[in-house]
């Protein structure tokens, strides 16, 4: 049910939400009463984020507004609507935003079709193979596509329906499981771990850099290249088990695929040769990696350092120079747009929260809990991550999800001897992993389930048996690895 641009029953929900906490729960003590009345704010705009009462851009834009109006943040008409601008001045929201549209040149230039074919005509003589080929084929493309949606669902997706069409498995007629079921689940299941290991490769990674840097104080500020290096042996793992647990679990009819190939090579002869638009897409890629990753730096020193978003503003400025993007692309680019202002508003509140003193109130109090228990950081941190990961049943939105929750339990870990980076990184995986368990974790979940390929049980039962693998091989892969890099 709407009325004009809203949704009445979770409007009506956010609305009532926000006002018992302004007004009917008392504020506690230890908290301020600016600190209460923004997170009443807060509430009602994460509660109608998850419940959909408008697009997403709209309700930041209402947050917004609101900030500015009540002073909840300041007591100047001037200072309270800086401080609801704030958001727009954070270097890694721009990162994300340019980055989406600079994805856009994978698609307009057929390039991330290419990459996946090619992949595809290499390793398509069996159907696992086919899976390791769509799981590399994300791998590659993960670090300069901000939008998790727009590579598991706009450009991974596509060709793995083409490739299910063309043995004859159709959800329609009931032959999904000839191989279909198969590619799907490994479709889906790669785009959370892919998320997890490049701060580019979804958008809500710079809110968990910003949160970790307001935790400690900007003593961790972890760059592009430690979060890549960081995540890339528990990132490759997890890669590697995906295709053949779903072979496992729920073998295709369908094993031996030489077709594939055959199938994979007519489709990049059909493309042709690589046109200029692509050529210059690789080498925008190429240059984005390297400068990203900081290698000049490390070769010639410190005075070749680069900030990441301005290499971004490079990239896409070499895009529009060239042609390969119009600066019609980059206004029709809306996902960007919508993400810049989402984001602004987002980081803005979840800044002032920690200011205003909330989110340690909070995390003192949840840290004063599981001390009681008496265990150990390392046993009290993977309470502390299990029950942040196993959350996510309750969101739709892992930014909803990350906004609400991520300050507050990486503080409580902090209080219970955790080394900062170690925890950092542990939850920071988590919050793309934690997309693998429901049909709408995230945007591509709705995609790939909605194509019909698999039940809601099966898509449930794998997303379970892949949390705990994702889990223990990034607390304990991943904590070995960055024990040897010296993180911890």
């Amino acid at each position: 049910m709407k009325a004009g641009g809203v949704k009445l029953i979770p409007c009506t929900t956010s609305a009532v939400l926000t006002l018992l906490i302004w007004f009917v729960i008392p504020v506690p003590d230890g908290v301020s009463v600016n600190a209460w009345q923004l997170l009443a704010l807060f509430v009602g705009t994460i509660s109608a984020i998850i419940g959909k009462a408008m697009p997403i851009g709209a309700i930041a834009i209402l947050a917004i507004a609101l900030v500015a109006l009540t002073g909840v943040t300041n007591n100047s008409p001037s200072g309270a609507m800086k401080d609801a601008l704030s958001g727009f001045s954070n270097s890694l929201i721009w990162l994300i935003g340019i980055a989406i549209i600079i994805s856009r040149g994978l698609s307009k230039s057929g390039l991330g079709n290419r990459v996946g074919y090619y992949f595809i005509s290499l390793f398509g003589r069996k159907t696992v193979g086919i899976g390791y080929a769509l799981a590399l084929s994300e791998l590659v493309i993960a670090p300069v596509t901000p939008s998790n949606t727009a590579r598991g669902g706009g450009i991974i997706h596509p060709i793995m329906k083409s490739i299910a069409s063309s043995f004859g498995s159709q959800p329609e007629d009931g032959t999904a499981r000839k191989i279909g079921h198969y590619l799907a689940l490994v479709n889906y299941q790669i785009n959370p771990i892919t998320s997890a290991m490049f701060i580019t490769a979804t958008a809500p990674n710079p809110l968990v850099v910003q949160f970790i840097a307001d935790a400690t104080g900007a003593a961790i500020s972890i760059t592009w290249g430690m979060w890549a290096l960081a995540a890339l042996l528990p990132g490759l793992v997890c890669i590697a088990f995906v295709p053949l647990l779903v072979y496992l679990v729920y073998p295709p009819e369908i094993k031996n695929t030489p077709d594939a190939r055959t199938f994979a090579k007519s489709k990049l002869h059909e493309m042709g040769p690589m046109t200029f638009d692509e050529k210059i897409m690789v080498f925008v890629f190429a240059l984005l990696l390297v400068l990203w990753a900081g290698i000049p730096a490390m070769l010639f020193g410190t005075g070749f350092a680069m900030n990441t978003t301005a290499v971004a503003f490079l990239g896409l400025s070499i895009l529009l120079i060239t042609g390969v993007l119009s600066w019609d692309d980059v206004l029709k680019e809306k996902s960007a747009w919508d993400t810049v202002i989402w984001f602004s508003a987002l980081v803005m509140m979840a800044t002032f929260l920690n200011k205003l003193g909330l989110v340690s109130w909070f995390s003192s109090l949840m840290e004063s809990n599981i001390a009681q228990l008496g265990f150990d950081w390392p046993l009290s941190v993977l309470i502390l991550v299990v029950i942040y990961f196993y959350a996510h049943y309750f969101f739709a939105s892992t930014t909803a999800h990350i906004t609400a929750m991520f300050a507050a339990f990486y503080a409580a870990g902090l209080a219970l001897g955790a080394p900062p980076l170690y925890l950092g990184l542990f939850l920071a995986g988590a919050s793309s992993l934690m997309m693998s368990l429901t049909h709408y974790a995230t945007g591509t979940s709705p995609i790939i389930f909605g194509s019909g390929y698999v039940s809601m049980e099966n898509w449930w039962t794998m997303g379970g048996i892949m949390s705990i693998v994702n889990l223990t091989v990034w607390g304990m892969v991943g904590g070995l690895w960055w024990k040897v890099l010296g993180f911890w």
